[in-house]
């Protein structure tokens, strides 16, 4: 039986970095009972740590593996890959451009742990899959093109590295890491060599490639050594599985799955996630796989409690900025869109792929005004045509001089075979004027021109910029341009166009600019609207999960800002 002393952070006299990590870990549990100023301190000079209960549940099950007879624990093979990274690779981004690669304490504890756990019985390695789930921006390409080099130089002969994401171009970032590690250690070629298909190592004949979704032939590799990039984005698991399949030949061969959290529900990393979930916690038993998460407790700690940040940020204030997730945590309290994406990529707090986009908070104030304030101004118009047989919207858009506040005029048309539908009140929306009914089953789209007409003949409110979001009602178009020469061009209904329109329609409802005459059929549909966001951080109105809420009121307001947007400057001028 190895033996194991926590008090020395030794292992058979050999220092070891899982129980200088795990130690420091169970004091930063206890830093409650310090002041924050002592705690930050404490921090800083390395005395403490600060992770989350699933990581910290990980170094405990770690440290209880090392009394199990059926591993042994051997620590040279992890710090010669240290001794090779520290000595031999270079930073390659800015501002730490060609400074020495000096592993942090978290970077060092991984790599040991990955390599020192071997069978008694066969004296292989014993881990064959890492997840390290961990937030942006905490050097996880880095480290894993550092690991990477290591074992491109220090390996075995013959060895197949890949670098795999969803895409070449997130392929590219380890592997353009990697490379500009070799360049830097081997700018004469001497010992590798790099073309289009890959990078060499010209003694041991390993070699380096990139596997993503538009790679042919994925089969039929041989791959001992794999990092897989962004995995959150993946919706299947043709590409790790192909990886693993390659490496079913190998006695010891390494898949490493490095990943923030994402916004595919039910994907690929939910599956890995809950399987290692289970792993993790002993509800099923799976010697080969490690699960490396940097995770929260929970949402509510990210907003009050700057000290667990290090929890899903292990290189906070090393390459991670704090001012950087200040300024990110105020935008997330201010916007929804921000709150999701920050949540999810920096905190690594799994988002629904629907979320409710706007609070009732949000549009629950006093919200009238007299049309005459109107007679004979300018406005913006949008359309959302949705389907034939659908409720549709139509709005106009009006502001004042030297005014932020937008003035919202709405009229919404229904097919008169829908009045007695469940999903809401039509007939006395329709019986107020909120609605206007359509007979038969299709919307008379020539309706929502008289109501254009209306508007101009009863009111003079004349039509600036008018947009809808598609092209397919040519009929409509035309009628609109012929009887009221008005334009109708199209807004493309994607995240491009629509995510800083919806997210300046948000701050405009908290700020209570948005003046909709308390209409119940706009609130309703502001309500059902949900958002989603990309990994860009690009956000755009979807339907929540119940398919009878409509959101075509919200998608005409995001239409109109997405107009007013563009033609800002010429309507002010105007008015």
């Amino acid at each position: 039986m190895t033996n194991v002393n926590l008090c020395l952070n030794t292992i058979n006299n050999e220092h070891s970095y899982l129980l200088e990590y795990y130690n420091k870990a169970k004091k930063g549990v206890d830093s409650s009972q310090y002041p924050v100023v002592d705690i930050k301190t404490l921090i800083n000079n390395g005395e403490i740590v600060i992770i989350g209960h699933e990581l910290l549940t990980c170094l405990e099950n770690l440290v209880e593996d090392l009394k199990n007879p059926d591993y042994y624990y051997d620590i040279s093979v992890a710090d010669f890959r240290m001794e090779f990274i520290e000595t031999f690779c270079r930073h390659t981004k800015s501002p730490f451009y060609g400074k020495p690669f000096l592993l942090e304490l978290w970077e060092k504890t991984l790599i040991e742990v990955i390599y020192s756990f071997r069978w008694v019985e066969t004296g292989l390695r014993r881990f064959k899959k890492v997840i390290l789930l961990i937030g942006r921006k905490n050097g996880k390409s880095a480290i894993c093109g550092a690991l990477s080099m290591s074992e491109f130089m220090c390996g075995n002969g013959g060895a197949d590295l890949i670098c795999s994401s969803n895409d070449d171009n997130q392929a590219s970032i380890i592997y353009d890491e990697i490379n500009t590690m070799r360049e830097i250690f081997d700018p004469k070629e001497k010992r590798t060599h790099k073309n289009q298909k890959g990078i060499f190592n010209l003694l041991n004949k390993s070699s380096i490639k990139k596997l993503s979704d538009r790679t042919r032939n994925k089969e039929g590799r041989n791959i001992d050594f794999a990092v897989l990039d962004e995995s959150h984005e993946m919706k299947d698991n043709i590409i790790a599985k192909s990886i693993e399949q390659s490496q079913s030949t190998k006695d010891e061969p390494l898949f490493i799955n490095i990943t923030t959290e994402g916004f595919v529900n039910d994907g690929y990393l939910d599956e890995e996630l809950t399987y290692a979930r289970e792993v993790l916690n002993g509800e099923r038993e799976d010697p080969d796989i490690l699960p490396w998460l940097y995770t929260q407790d929970s949402e509510e700690e990210v907003f009050q409690d700057r000290i667990s940040w290090y929890k899903s940020n292990p290189n906070l204030g090393i390459c991670k900025k704090e001012s950087y997730l200040v300024s990110q945590i105020r935008n997330a309290q201010a916007k929804k869109g921000d709150r999701v994406f920050v949540l999810a990529k920096d905190f690594n707090i799994k988002q629904t792929s629907a979320t409710r986009w706007l609070d009732a908070s949000d549009i629950e104030y006093d919200s009238t005004f007299n049309i005459e304030d109107f007679r004979g101004c300018f406005g913006f118009s949008a359309t959302d045509l949705s389907e034939t047989t659908d409720l549709t919207s139509s709005k106009v858009l009006l502001m004042k001089p030297n005014s932020n506040k937008k003035y919202i005029l709405s009229k919404y048309f229904i097919p008169e075979s829908k009045l007695d539908s469940k999903e809401a009140p039509y007939r006395e929306w329709v019986d107020v004027g909120y609605v206007d009914k359509c007979e038969g089953n299709d919307i008379d789209y020539s309706k929502i021109t008289q109501w254009h007409e209306e508007l101009w003949k009863k009111y003079k409110i004349r039509v600036f910029k008018a947009g809808c979001d598609k092209w397919n009602a040519k009929y409509w178009r035309k009628e609109m341009d012929e009887k009221l020469d008005i334009d109708v061009e199209n807004v493309p209904m994607d995240k491009y166009t629509l995510s800083n329109p919806m997210k300046l329609v948000e701050a405009d409802f908290k700020d209570e600019l948005i003046i909709f005459n308390n209409n119940p059929v706009d609130r309703w549909c502001f309500r059902n609207t949900c958002l989603k966001v990309d990994k860009d951080g690009l956000i755009y109105p979807i339907k929540s999960s119940d398919v009878t809420q409509r959101i075509d009121g919200a998608v005409t307001l995001i239409i109109l800002y997405a107009l007013l947007k563009r033609y800002k400057t010429e309507y002010m001028n105007i008015i």
